[in-house]
């Protein structure tokens, strides 16, 4: 992500010392919330949205105050105006989160725009796609930085190769991302905002010819991995094709990363054990000197590839326990 250094000043200045107060009711959290001056943060042409979490309170339930803090904003905008600004629940310019613990209340706006995961590139996609963070983390522990060759044998939407050509190629996270929540702060600087892009851009290196492959043996797969691997500089030189990876005479002196499209998929765990058996017999056969990494949601299946593990990593991420095993091929 570019790193910039924005802060919502205004949230320390104009909002405080209000940002977190006692909040024993909803009528407090709503009168308390009309009263600070939102029209110096949003204005009536700025979408918004409220993204609430309540635990140990006498407010209950996440969506009702969520709802009664939107009340108060539209509130106060009608009394100073007679208008008030549109919530857009999708794709707003400006997230606020509420957060009521134990009774007392934390209103924070979001700077980034929402989640920061959605990297921009997965315009197409196949089921239970992998998250783009966790793609990211595999690659990070993998300790590939684009010295090797890498092949995907089992690349689905083409995630895994995405965040491969973003950290070899120095492509920030951001860089599809057209709107940060910091652009609506009134202390946002576009001139230097686009500096600092411009310089970040700048560091982007070329791709290496035949430096990342992968394959599938879904043709939907496939073509939905070229779209998506297109949106990024240098996607298209990524070399994709339709093929099981029985099919692949060698991937030998290759770094292969890989989440197979079973175990942490699928709930048939003896479909999933057969074919990681198949797989495993495949690296010890036909990719000597290689490093393997493979993710797998469901640690039971790791004895199933049947070959001597270098280490094993847990990877969890929306409730899912993963783990990575790393193998190296002689």
């Amino acid at each position: 992500m570019y790193r910039v250094n924005y802060t919502a000043r205004l949230l320390t200045h104009v909002l405080a010392p209000l940002l977190t107060f006692d909040c024993h009711s909803d009528r407090y959290l709503y009168k308390t919330a009309k009263s600070l001056p939102w029209e110096k943060l949003i204005s009536l042409d700025t979408t918004f949205a409220i993204e609430a979490n309540v635990s140990g309170s006498r407010i209950r339930h996440s969506q009702y105050a969520a709802q009664k803090l939107k009340d108060a904003i539209a509130d106060r905008f009608r009394e100073i105006s007679g208008k008030r600004p549109d919530v857009d629940p999708r794709n707003p310019d400006l997230w606020l989160n509420l957060y009521v613990h134990n009774n007392k209340a934390t209103i924070s706006a979001e700077t980034s725009g929402g989640s920061l995961h959605r990297r921009g590139y997965r315009v197409a996609s196949v089921a239970a796609p992998m998250q783009e963070t966790v793609a990211a983390a595999i690659i990070k522990y993998s300790g590939w930085k684009g010295e090797r060759p890498f092949y995907d044998p089992m690349c689905g939407s083409g995630t895994l190769l995405a965040e491969a050509l973003m950290h070899a190629c120095r492509v920030p996270a951001g860089y599809l991302r057209e709107k940060f929540g910091f652009m609506r702060l009134p202390d946002f600087e576009e001139g230097l905002w686009k500096k600092v892009k411009r310089d970040c851009n700048k560091q982007i290196k070329p791709i290496t010819p035949g430096l990342l492959r992968g394959s599938d043996i879904s043709g939907d797969a496939v073509e939905a991995a070229k779209e998506n691997l297109q949106r990024l500089p240098g996607g298209e030189q990524v070399k994709i094709s339709k093929r099981p990876f029985q099919k692949i005479d060698s991937l030998k002196d290759t770094v292969i990363i890989c989440n197979p499209p079973y175990g942490m998929r699928s709930k048939n765990t003896r479909e999933a054990g057969a074919l990681l058996d198949e797989f495993g017999k495949f690296l010890k056969e036909r990719c000597g000197g290689a490093a393997a990494y493979i993710y797998l949601g469901n640690k039971k299946l790791i004895k199933d590839i049947y070959l001597q593990s270098s280490w094993k990593k847990p990877i969890n991420s929306g409730g899912l326990n993963g783990y990575l095993v790393k193998y190296k091929i002689r």
